[in-house]
């Protein structure tokens, strides 16, 4: 049976995209988004909570979100869930969930008299696995 892994997100981001390069020579790009969850409690005030999404970017991928997307940017978002773990120094175990980013939409809004018009930009890349 085939299955299913896809994510899609829009958010802003929590901080500037980090690039680096793996020892092979591969750019990769890391970066959180946050996206809002705004509902109204019992007694009708409006609350809001934020989730922080960790998102991975390679390649040519990783390069364009290095260049256009800053601390702030709205950003739409398609991938993959990726679970990892890894032991640190002290032999402490840490598990990560990520989103592997295939497409990348930068958003931009004009304002105008009529209100905001939001408008995507796509930068997208095969992933390889």
């Amino acid at each position: 049976m085939r299955s299913v892994n896809k994510v899609i997100l829009m958010g802003n981001l929590a901080a500037d995209p980090e690039l680096r390069a793996t020892k092979t020579g591969k750019n990769v790009a890391n970066f959180a988004i946050a996206t809002n969850n705004v509902w109204k409690n019992d007694e009708g005030e409006q609350q809001s909570t934020a989730d922080f999404h960790r998102i991975i970017a390679w390649q040519g991928l990783a390069d364009q979100c290095e260049k256009y997307l800053k601390k702030g940017s709205p950003v739409y978002i398609e991938g993959r869930i990726h679970n990892r773990n890894y032991e640190d120094k002290e032999k402490n175990r840490h598990f990560l969930t990520e989103i592997t980013a295939e497409k990348v939409h930068f958003i931009q809004t004009k304002h105008n008299k009529q209100g905001d018009q939001v408008m995507l930009q796509e930068e997208e890349e095969a992933v390889a696995a």
